[in-house]
């Protein structure tokens, strides 16, 4: 639960040459993955915008940084940003941080970037620790591409649509993902995508740093094991590689989310994913006409 507390009044801008707004990142475990220069702009800055006031007061105490704070979350940031904004035009200079890792990766935010923008407001990144580059620099896939999607969405269907849009991209796909939705995720993305080589890193720079590697259904075997998953949770997922195997599972799913959701005619359905995944018109035909004849029994 977030602090809903009142805009707090600032002293005096320190410097109005340093008056902008740094995007601060902050540790994602361990709180000695800070850098030099990141505790220094939280000291030097007028106010601290944190995501949850009470968590980066834990960080500001362990460094003996005493700058003022003010809640910024997804629930005030709308109400908030004009506030903030006011008081970056008049000098003040004000420190953006998230709970953990660099803010707007997939935390709050790119609202009131974008409005500092907008005002002419000078915005300097302050970087440091980011879960994803994290993951990435450990697990021993390819990196010289790769996506970040950040959550799923909570929603099957939209969820669903989301894997079927990447399922023959080829660079390496980084997920966050709930410890409480992994093993159905894991699942979804096996039906949807097959039995894929995978890397799960969990409370990476924590106490419990684990990193699980292998095929979806190996790394789901041995979460299945435990009374409970636990922990913040990055997953890698391989890309799409050109086997025959793995695309006739594709074209078999894309089959039957567009003849079950659109409705369309199988002759439509035919030319949309023979254009898609270039795979031979006939051979679409047929494997849509025998998933409709067995449907129908």
């Amino acid at each position: 639960m977030h602090l809903n507390s009142p805009i707090i009044s600032t002293p005096p801008p320190k410097n109005n040459q340093d008056a902008c707004l740094y995007v601060v990142a902050t540790p994602i475990g361990n709180l000695e993955d800070i850098t030099f220069r990141a505790i220094k702009i939280l000291k030097q800055a007028d106010l601290i915008a944190a995501e949850d006031t009470r968590h980066t007061g834990k960080l500001l105490r362990s460094y003996n940084i005493k700058t003022p704070l003010i809640s910024y979350h997804e629930y005030n940031e709308e109400r908030r940003t004009p506030e903030l904004i006011e008081k970056l035009k008049t000098g003040v200079a004000i420190a953006l941080v998230s709970d953990a890792g660099t803010p707007t990766v997939a935390d709050p935010g790119f609202r009131l970037i974008k409005a500092a923008i907008a005002n002419t407001v000078k915005v300097v990144p302050i970087p440091g620790v980011s879960a994803p580059i994290t993951a990435i620099s450990a697990a021993g896939m390819p990196t010289d591409i790769f996506i970040f999607i950040g959550f799923p969405s909570p929603k099957k269907t939209k969820r669903r649509l989301q894997l079927h849009n990447l399922a023959t991209e080829t660079a390496t796909i980084v997920f966050y993902i709930s410890p409480k939705r992994l093993l159905t995720f894991l699942q979804e993305l096996i039906d949807v995508w097959g039995d894929r080589y995978a890397v799960l890193g969990r409370e990476m720079t924590k106490i419990y740093e684990e990193f699980l590697r292998g095929r979806l259904s190996e790394i789901m075997t041995i979460l299945q094991q435990r009374p409970a998953i636990k922990g913040e949770c990055t997953l890698l997922v391989s890309g799409f590689k050109q086997d025959k195997a793995a695309m006739s599972k594709i074209v078999q799913a894309e089959i039957q989310k567009e003849l079950t959701c659109s409705g369309a005619k199988i002759s439509v359905v035919t030319k949309m994913i023979s254009k898609k995944y270039s795979v031979p018109r006939n051979e679409v035909y047929a494997a849509a006409l025998n998933w409709k004849r067995k449907k129908e029994k």
